[in-house]
This record gives C-alpha cells, sequence and structure tokens, in this order.
C-alpha cells in the first residue's frame, strides 16, 4: 500500500505523532506486563490511528486495534473502512465483510492476538471506569476461550496514563475548538432573546457553533429558569425565554476530533441579586483555583480548593465533580470529586466546573477549560466576563 501523505484529511497529525503515541503505549504495557493491547472504543482507535469518521453512530460492527509489545499497531476492521484506514499511517489492515453474523471478525482478531501473544502471555484491555468493550460480549467469551492459555488483564490505567498528558499538538487542537465556540457564545445575544422558546435558542446555538468552524457539535445542553435552572442536562423545550431567567448554554463542539467543554451563562433583562451573587463567587472560586493549581497536587485537592473558595463567597457548592479531563472524548478522566486521587500532572487539559445554589432549587454552573503547565494554568476557553452578561436589559 503506497505511503500516504502527511496531510491527507484522515490524519490530524503526522505520522510521526501517532507512532510517539504507540511508543508510550508500549512502554506503559511493558511496565505492566502486557504483551498486546486489545482497543475497541472509537476515541481509542482515533488516538492510536487517526483514524476520524461520523460512523461510529453504527453500532453494526465491531472495530479493533491490536497495539503490541513492539512494532506498528494492526487495524482489525470491517472492510468499510479499509480506504479511510488506507489513509491513515498503520500499514497492516487485515478487513472481514462486516457485518457477519457468523463470524464477525472474531476468527481474524483471534489469529492477529495469537501471532503478537505468546501462550500464556497477557491482553491487556481498558475495563476499568469510563471504558467500554464495543463488541458482543458473547464474542469476547469465545474470543476469551480461543486464546487460552493467554489471559486477558485490565490495561485501563495503560491507557489513561497515557491519554491524560496531552502533546502541544492536541493542545492546540482543543484550543482551537475553544476559540470557536468562544465565537459562537459572543453571537449568544442576537438569538437568545425575551420571547424565544428555548429549544430555538439551541437549535440556533447549533448553527452559530458550525458557521464558527466546528467540525460537528456532539453536545449542547443548558438550562433557564427564574434566578437559575434546575439542571445543566435536559433537553430544550418549547417555554420562551422571560425577563429575570437566567440562561446557560453549554456546548462540546469538535474541531479535527477534539472537544472543547464549556458554557456560559446570561441574565435575560436585568441581572437579579441571586444571580450577580452565584456568579460572582463562581467566577472568583475559578480565578482563585486557577492561581492555585499546580502538578502533584491531586483531582480531590483542586475539588476541595473550588468548593472552599465558593464557602469563602457566601454560596453553598453544588455536590457531585466540579470538573474533568477533557480532550478526545467530552469528558475524560480525572473527575475532580473528593474521592479521586488522581495526581494532576503537566500536559492535562482539564474543565473546571464549579456550580452553586442560587436560590432554593434553581442553580447556576461556570465552566472553563484550561491545560495545566509546569508552574502555571493556561486558560484555553476566552475566560467568561467578570459581570453576568444581560441581554435585553
Amino acid at each position: 500500500m503506497p505511503q500516504q501523505s502527511q496531510t491527507s484529511p484522515s490524519l490530524v497529525f503526522p505520522a510521526g505523532d501517532y507512532r510517539n503515541r504507540t511508543e508510550r503505549l508500549q512502554a506503559s504495557m511493558a511496565g505492566a506486563g502486557i504483551d498486546a493491547l486489545l482497543l475497541t472504543q472509537p476515541a481509542d482507535v482515533f488516538y492510536v490511528t487517526g483514524f476520524l469518521t461520523r460512523f461510529w453512530e453504527s453500532p453494526a460492527r465491531p472495530w479493533f486495534i491490536v497495539v503490541p509489545a513492539t512494532g506498528d499497531p494492526v487495524a482489525v476492521i470491517p472492510a468499510i473502512g479499509a480506504e479511510l484506514m488506507g489513509r491513515c499511517w498503520l500499514r497492516d489492515i487485515r478487513t472481514w465483510p462486516a457485518p457477519d453474523p457468523r463470524d464477525d471478525g472474531l476468527s481474524l482478531l483471534t489469529t492477529t492476538l495469537g501471532d503478537v501473544v505468546p501462550p500464556g502471555g497477557c491482553i491487556g484491555l481498558p475495563m476499568g471506569l469510563e471504558t467500554h468493550l464495543r463488541m458482543p460480549l458473547a464474542d469476547y467469551t469465545a474470543l476469551q476461550e480461543a486464546l487460552a492459555p493467554r489471559r486477558f488483564a485490565d490495561a485501563t490505567a495503560c491507557v489513561q496514563r497515557v491519554r491524560e498528558i496531552k502533546s502541544e499538538a492536541e493542545i492546540d487542537c482543543i484550543r482551537r475548538s475553544c476559540t470557536l465556540a468562544g465565537r459562537a457564545f459572543d453571537r449568544v445575544p442576537e438569538f437568545a432573546l425575551p420571547g424565544r422558546p428555548l429549544e430555538a435558542v439551541f437549535r440556533d446555538f447549533q448553527i452559530a457553533l458550525l458557521q464558527e468552524g466546528a467540525d460537528w457539535v456532539s453536545y449542547v445542553a443548558g438550562g433557564a429558569g427564574p434566578d437559575g435552572y434546575g439542571d445543566v442536562i435536559s433537553p430544550a423545550g418549547p417555554v420562551p425565554l422571560q425577563r429575570g431567567d437566567l440562561l446557560m448554554l453549554d456546548t462540546g463542539a469538535v474541531k479535527d476530533g477534539y472537544f472543547c467543554d464549556f458554557d456560559r451563562n446570561y441574565a435575560i433583562g436585568p441581572a437579579t441579586e441571586p444571580m450577580r451573587r452565584a456568579h460572582h463567587a463562581l467566577w472568583q472560586a475559578t480565578e482563585e483555583a486557577m492561581a492555585a493549581l499546580r502538578p502533584g497536587l491531586r483531582a480531590c485537592d483542586l475539588h476541595r480548593l473550588l468548593s472552599t473558595a465558593l464557602e469563602r463567597h457566601g454560596v453553598t457548592p453544588l455536590s457531585g465533580r466540579l470538573g474533568h479531563g477533557l480532550g478526545v472524548t467530552l469528558t475524560e478522566w480525572p473527575s475532580l470529586t473528593p474521592l479521586d486521587e488522581t495526581e494532576l500532572r503537566a500536559g492535562m487539559v482539564l474543565t473546571l466546573e464549579p456550580g452553586c445554589e442560587t436560590r432554593d432549587g434553581a442553580i447556576m454552573v461556570h465552566e472553563e477549560n484550561i491545560v495545566l503547565r509546569d508552574t502555571r494554568v493556561e486558560l484555553l476557553s476566552p475566560r467568561a466576563p467578570e459581570t453576568l452578561p444581560e441581554i435585553g436589559a
């Protein structure tokens, strides 16, 4: 198969970047005693190969990437993906005519793993939190039986410790996604006017994101209500915006396979005192957390920084996590909760997402995207205004 250009549309980064990722994974595998890594999740496949597609929306076919202890990964994929995978950097691409109800790639995958893993060897597969197996469970059971005495082991840490540290090229992708989303947020006052149904505002916001350069918009959420909203995940309904409402929009727009994830709040009409108080506390808590955050702190430490800052500014923090990792999926590890002791390291891209009550039954959530550097925090999202914006005041 001929070598493809490094400007091929299926390669977001030069081939050397993917080879470096593979070598980092292989070093992690060696430390864990893993002879081959089996990847089935879309994000992991994209991370290793550069295979960028929306075809993941179809669950009809499994896809497999095998990372051996040394050498380049092997793609074991449905034939429909051969042409696109051929424009990526991998050279060993094995296909079958999927979907095949009798043998949907299972024998081909068994042979591939058997070739690179000795009898008694170990095959790593992510099995922990924030992972899933994108193949039929019955096929996985059959795969284990066919490859015995080879054994399968949890490789969650092998993958997560590598993926959580972003290269400068990855950070640039996330920064571009944040920048285009920032431009779309700047346009919200054009269409989020009193009397407009919230569902129309959501739709116009998605249009603005695409017009500003998003490749696609995987996630839009938000809420609106007097002095605050009830949650941050509900779909929009036909209820019109009214003066006295607090509007929040949150997006996970995608550029070159990488997500942004931040929100913005707007008062419809003049901001009320509960809105102003909550916005001030959230903005200040975020500012103080960014000033204090350094490598070596843990995810739970950052959660504590945000929570105590909110309390110091006179509001009640929301329970649950106050941020998370960000990258080739909308949310990645770690979670900023009191229980997550993941060490925060330079190169991690995180969201800071403090939330608080504005009054009984109403909340406000504020979110920014950052990258943790050796001695500082760098904002990737355009910083929210210190004063809550007012629309139609």
